[in-house]
């Protein structure tokens, strides 16, 4: 049972940058016709488009027992304190104050994130990162859960 799930897609903006290649793929196959820049545009637009939809494919989700974040997979058990962070906090946590051991699912477009400190014996992080849209919800669902 899924108490909680997140998808981390990408901004609707970034779905223009799927033109720019296809753009500049058909003005460089224009001088081989216009059916050759055709299928060049339509064949790099649909390459931009899965890469961005592959990249913001991944998610958070919280089961009766376990906590998914991307590929990394963790018994709730094992998670020590929660923090929210806002868009400055989650910051400096991506940058100055990371610990490059930490589990991390960062989207920088994702402007507010949590912290949870791990407990788990076969994982050498200190702590999780997540990039979240909604910490408020995710982190009552882990208190929830946790019961």
């Amino acid at each position: 049972m899924r108490l909680y799930e997140e998808r981390l897609g990408v901004p609707r903006t970034w779905h223009w940058l799927a033109a720019l290649p296809a753009v500049m793929t058909g003005l460089v196959l224009l001088p081989l016709g216009p059916v050759a820049a055709g299928a060049g545009l339509a064949a790099a637009a649909a390459l931009a488009a899965l890469g961005l939809y592959a990249y913001g494919a991944v998610g958070i989700v919280v089961t009766g027992g376990h906590l998914t974040a991307g590929t990394h997979r963790f018994p709730l058990a094992s998670l020590g304190l929660a923090e929210i962070l806002d868009a400055e906090e989650a910051f400096l946590w991506r940058t100055r104050r990371a610990d490059g051991r930490a589990a991390m699912l960062l989207r920088g477009y994702v402007p507010t994130a949590l912290r949870i400190e791990l407990n788990h014996p076969g994982h050498p992080a200190p702590y999780l990162y997540l990039s979240t849209r909604q910490p408020i919800t995710l982190l009552a669902v882990l208190a929830f859960a946790r019961r």
